[in-house]
């Protein structure tokens, strides 16, 4: 056997390899490879051109065979770097070295089709010079129309200098290296930074165990065994798409072997990690219980010192940091407004606040609740030594593909620390106003309304009856370049972009300071959370009467209670009369499931209280008593909004400056049309929305 020249072997590849960047240029583009033009077609990314030579890679097999491994390594060093100092050449990705390190090479037998092509040729992608790799890449990543290089990338970002960067070169130079493996090595920046500048560099997103929770439904895609073979974590599904955890979104031959085993009709959505984090990932999702019951199953087992020892560094591993993982998964999953966590003598209660409607969700042994609670407050960033004093904090998780927050109140009872977390559903909560239930004679009030360039709109209403929800959908709708519209928060629900939205800070800023700092910000439209106080009324006030437009929420029980409410804060009515737009009053009722509501006619007694004449009794609706497989037995499905809206004109503001009674002020109301909740909710009922029942427990018919 004639003996192997790693130099001559060089000198050869190089050659080649000047050759082919040479044709590519003539041609001004790069052709793929046919034998995987489907494969490339067929995946969800918005990069171009992946070129593999399949006689070249035959070519390399065959020395690799023959080649000692000090020659092999010699060999694929000395044709990345070839890539890499061509600078007339493909641009350079810079994920070849992930892949090397953490993948497995492809054995000699061929029983599958994954290990017929060698695992670091998938990730040499090759770009025609002038193509974007990704549409969602960071603005100023083009210098003089170029992609920036990872080297210029990590100085813009801050985390190396430019002297850092000439070693690492020079390091690269000696060693063969990837230039990122290389500045790792040196220590200048660690995995995770790197994996961060790749993502951006390819517009890809980040995974982070710590704030995302893995959903069995998707593990069950692919088995452990191959999860680590393919180098890939299925994380969950969403919107006809499966999020996946992976090293190299560029690995042909793992994504086409995952779109396999996916759901026909999904896509990938790929989130960079590193090889460490991701295999401390596949074992933590595969090697432990998910299901809430097989967790409680697993607590059996451990003494109470082993079920509360859990630090802040826990991810996974300890059986309650899954334990609450899975109940926060399954409340979000569900569509839960609010988790109850209530301590009795000798067991907590976890209910679930759905549709308005609490319902015990879980009975939890007494045991558990210390390291439940110790969890939830790590989370939350309380404090885990006091359980004497109220204590409020908030998180933020990854659901599901679905970003929610979490606002947490403890509050310590006889029995121990009474914990509740609303959930705020970014996605869900933030909806189109039709989707919220308003009647067409309400929409063309709130348009009215929305028109009207400066002036208070004020939403009434308890706790939960879904103001802040109808004043984001407002906003969102009127949300343009055009208006400067600022916010004051306590504390700040939903991100709404081009909004600029403030938290009220106790002993820092108020709600009245911050009205006077916002009004020197030149906005045009104001939304403040809530008029508390008379100095936050009386600025609301001001900023109203100044050419603003003002949104604010009140609590009241009906939309002519805001105004003695307002007077009882010291407004004058000759203040208050032409700075009203309008004033909301709304709750939340239950609406009926759509596929299983029974229909019936109305008895006398029902007749009544529609105002309904009885012999001439309308069909109406219930709730099934079983419910379907649609609404989970529970025959409502959502809800919706039951509103009025008190629209204020010239003889309404005549009223008001005169020290009209509310009593007159709804009789003049009425005779301009003013329909009421309770009108609201009959109309509701009569279309077959929502149901008696339900109306009675939010309105007073």
């Amino acid at each position: 056997m004639q003996d192997f020249d790693p130099k001559e072997q060089k000198r050869k590849i190089e050659a080649d390899a000047n050759r082919k960047v040479n044709d590519a240029h003539a041609d001004d583009i790069v052709q793929p490879d046919a034998r995987l033009e489907d494969d490339a077609d067929d995946i969800d990314f918005d990069f171009v051109d992946m070129t593999v030579d399949e006689e070249e890679l035959k070519r390399e097999m065959a020395q690799n065979q023959r080649a000692q491994n000090m020659h092999d390594a010699q060999h694929s060093s000395a044709q990345r770097s070839i890539e890499e100092r061509n600078d007339d050449g493909p641009l350079e990705m810079d994920m070849e070295y992930v892949a090397d390190d953490a993948v497995t090479p492809p054995q000699a037998d061929n029983s599958s089709s994954e290990t017929q092509v060698p695992v670091t040729q998938t990730t040499q992608v090759q770009m025609s010079q002038g193509t974007d790799v990704a549409t969602s890449g960071a603005d100023g990543d083009l210098v003089d129309g170029q992609k920036m290089r990872l080297g210029e990338r990590l100085i813009k970002m801050g985390l190396i200098t430019n002297e850092q960067l000439n070693v690492a070169l020079q390091e690269k130079k000696l060693s063969g290296k990837m230039l990122g493996e290389a500045i790792v090595e040196l220590g200048f920046i660690d995995e995770e930074q790197l994996t961060i500048a790749l993502a951006e560099s390819a517009g890809f997103e980040v995974f982070d165990p710590k704030s995302t929770i893995v959903d069995g439904e998707a593990l069950r895609l692919l088995s452990k065994q191959d999860a680590q073979r393919m180098r890939v974590l299925p994380l969950f599904m969403h919107d006809q798409s499966v999020y996946v955890a992976l090293i190299d979104p560029y690995d042909i031959v793992a994504m086409d072997a995952l779109r396999r085993k996916m759901p026909r009709g999904f896509s990938v959505k790929p989130l960079m990690t590193t090889p460490s984090v991701l295999n401390e990932a596949i074992d933590a999702a595969y090697g432990y219980a998910s299901a809430i019951e097989d967790i409680l199953k697993e607590l059996e087992t451990l003494d109470t010192e082993a079920i509360n020892k859990i630090d802040e560094h826990e991810n996974y591993t300890h059986p309650i940091v899954r334990l609450v993982n899975a109940m926060l998964f399954e409340a979000v999953k569900s569509g839960v407004s609010d988790l109850h966590f209530e301590p009795e003598e000798n067991f907590v209660r976890l209910r679930y606040r759905l549709d308005g409607v609490l319902f015990t969700a879980q009975i939890i042994h007494k045991k558990y609740w210390s390291g439940i609670s110790q969890r939830i407050k790590i989370m939350s960033d309380l404090n885990i030594a006091d359980k004497l004093s109220p204590q409020d904090g908030r998180f933020n998780l990854n659901i599901g593909g679905r970003d929610a927050d979490f606002r947490v109140s403890s509050l310590p009872t006889v029995h121990g620390e009474n914990i509740v977390l609303r959930v705020l559903d970014k996605k869900a909560s933030i909806l189109p106003l039709d989707a919220l239930g308003f009647s067409d004679e309400n929409m063309a009030l709130i348009e009215k309304s929305q028109t009207r360039p400066e002036g208070i709109i004020i939403v009434t209403g308890p706790t939960g009856s879904g103001k802040s929800t109808s004043l984001y959908s407002m906003l969102n709708k009127i949300n343009d370049v055009e208006r400067n519209i600022q916010t004051l928060e306590d504390p700040v629900e939903y991100s709404l972009p081009m909004i600029r939205q403030t938290n009220v800070r106790e002993g820092v800023l108020d709600f009245a300071d911050g009205i006077r700092a916002m009004l020197r910000q030149d906005p045009d439209i104001i939304f403040i959370g809530e008029i508390r106080d008379a100095t936050t009324a009386e600025m609301a006030l001001k900023a109203a009467m100044t050419g603003h437009q003002v949104y604010t929420t009140l609590h009241t029980n009906d939309s002519f209670g805001a105004i003695p409410r307002l007077l009882d804060l010291g407004l004058k009515p000759n203040m208050l009369a032409g700075s009203i737009i309008s004033i909301f009053a709304q709750r939340l009722g239950r609406r009926l499931c759509q596929d299983c509501r029974v229909a019936y006619t109305a008895s006398p007694e029902e007749c009544e209280l529609l105002k309904i004449d009885p012999s001439n009794a309308p069909e109406i609706y219930k709730a099934s008593p079983d419910g379907c497989t649609s609404c989970s037995g529970m025959g409502y499905k959502g809800r919706t909004g039951i509103i009025e809206i008190l629209m204020f004109d010239e003889g309404m503001n005549d009223a008001l400056a005169r020290g009209e009674s509310k009593a007159e002020l709804k009789a003049l109301a009425k005779e301009k049309g003013f329909k009421s909740l309770a009108d609201d909710a009959i109309l509701k009922i009569l279309d077959g929305v929502t149901s008696i029942d339900a109306v009675t427990k939010v309105v007073s018919l």
